[in-house]
């Protein structure tokens, strides 16, 4: 059973009581909702916060510009997230994290076979790019980028995991016949990104290159795995 033809299962899962003010010393007030009628800007924030982080870089970026990309003031970005520290924070896991356990959940619950596998993380690699369009430009600049505020992330909480599962599988499959004796179960793992994340965040390039707008995620999920059919060798 080939990749491609596995494709389609795939997608087919106590409050505190307030304390009284000192007469000497006031409180200092902990990140959180503003207790006044004002809406809750929150979500707000992290999506300024996102965007930011997509456009300038996490490190070029301060909390005064997530606040004027809100249209909110600093004082209130520093009413609900202390400092950027604790936004970033937030925004890795509300946003980023979600987009990773995504592709990693559906690898998991793949199964062993290797046509399965490669299906899963494809179609969940796609699917999380449109779900999570800014997802390919974060991923270039602050983790392939020397110095990238979200490399640690990955080695640390994302990528052990799924690489060591990812290449015992290749591996398994190797051993029993069915798949290319040729390749390096360690390098498919950047193979598979480089085919699914790579040509989304280059996409407004090619795009133009070969005035190709009509092109989207499921054409790349669907070029991917013709390819990989043929060059993994894949067998049932």
């Amino acid at each position: 059973m080939t990749a491609s033809r596995n494709a389609s299962r795939i997608a087919s899962k106590s409050a505190a009581k307030p304390e009284r003010k000192s007469a000497t010393k006031p409180r200092k007030r902990t990140p959180g909702r503003p207790r006044t009628d004002a809406p809750d800007q929150r979500e707000r924030l992290l999506d300024a916060a996102l965007a930011c982080f997509v456009r300038k870089g996490i490190a070029a970026t301060s909390l005064r510009d997530i606040a004027a990309e809100s249209g909110v003031t600093p004082a209130l970005a520093h009413y609900y997230f202390g400092d950027k520290a604790q936004l970033l924070e937030a925004v890795i896991e509300t946003r980023a994290m979600p987009a990773f356990l995504q592709v990693r959940e559906r690898v998991a619950a793949a199964g062993d076979d290797v046509a399965d596998v490669v299906a899963a993380f494809v179609f969940g690699v796609t699917e999380a790019v449109k779900r999570y369009p800014w997802w390919p430009q974060l991923w270039v600049r602050e983790v392939l980028c020397e110095g990238g505020a979200l490399r640690d992330l990955l080695l640390t909480r994302i990528a052990p995991e799924l690489a060591r599962m990812l290449a015992q599988r290749f591996a398994t499959a190797q051993a029993q016949g069915r798949l290319n004796a040729d390749l390096d179960p360690r390098l498919l793992l950047p193979t598979l990104i480089g085919l699914t994340l790579f040509p989304a965040a280059g996409a407004p390039i090619w795009r133009q290159m070969f005035e190709a707008d009509d092109l989207g995620m499921d054409d790349v999920r669907r070029h991917a795995l013709a390819l990989l059919d043929r060059g993994l060798e894949l067998k049932p």
